[in-house]
């Protein structure tokens, strides 16, 4: 992690926002453009025509996709991508987020509010789920950045205050409070809470990991699919789990 360069990343993103020749022409929403320059300062790497798809970041020797969410349109590029070079997904996760409310008529901004919801690694399993067929690929990698940001939404919604429905116009990162790296399938251990009992149940993952129920759900099952844990039985109504390295240690 290095935050001078994110810092370095993000004024010449705001800097270019104002320049006709710049990001804005491409209609790039912030996030994105900013970490493309922070993971590659050299803009003459950044979108390159590889196999009939452009890829965020080539240069030439590594492949570095940036995505924001909706994982669904990754799949076409990780099945082009993946057989030939190695890949990096990077996937900023807002860490702390200030909501700021756009009215499209008079161009009114509200007072920032802050999210009660802290983001972290965990916040990725529902877009991972999507590419679950590549994740053990040897060529395939993650980054996933927490960074605290602004984010802009209309108040275009369905609710009565326009709210609920609504579209995000776009985010403004203000800093890199984090980043966790995943450089091989075995490296998503470090999602597993090092005081979880074992054997555990979903809800006492959600419990050690400090997360909601439901997104301890989409977390067990995918870390049972790339054999990270191992299903061992239940315990009433609930399936019980163990980490794959204390399942083989007790059997050896």
């Amino acid at each position: 992690m290095d935050k001078t360069a994110f810092e370095n990343a993000k004024l010449k993103v705001l800097l270019k926002q104002h320049d006709p020749h710049g990001f804005g022409t491409l209609q790039e929403k912030t996030v994105h453009a900013v970490m493309k320059l922070y993971y590659e300062p050299d803009m003459d790497y950044h979108e390159v025509p590889i196999e009939g798809y452009i890829a965020d970041i080539y240069t030439g020797k590594r492949i570095i996709e940036i995505q924001n969410g909706n994982f669904n349109r990754l799949r076409p590029k990780l099945e082009a991508f993946l057989p030939l070079y190695p890949v990096t997904v990077v996937f900023p996760i807002p860490h702390n987020k200030w909501v700021i409310w756009m009215d499209e008529t008079t161009g009114e901004l509200s007072l920032r509010h802050k999210s009660p919801v802290t983001g972290n690694i965990y916040h990725a399993f529902p877009e991972l789920h999507r590419i679950k067929p590549f994740l053990k690929d040897p060529n395939l990698s993650f980054a996933f950045p927490l960074v605290d940001m602004d984010e802009y939404r209309l108040l275009n919604g369905w609710s009565k205050n326009r709210k609920r429905g609504s579209s995000r116009y776009d985010r403004m990162p203000l800093e890199l409070f984090d980043e966790i790296l995943i450089e091989r399938v075995e490296d998503f251990m470090q999602v597993v809470p090092y005081d979880l009992p074992e054997p555990f149940t979903i809800k006492e993952f959600a419990g050690a990991a400090k997360i909601h129920r439901d997104l301890a759900a989409s977390v067990v099952p995918l870390l049972k699919e790339i054999g990270i844990v191992k299903w061992v039985g239940k315990r009433g109504r609930e399936y019980l789990y163990e980490t794959v390295e204390t399942t083989e240690a007790a059997s050896l």
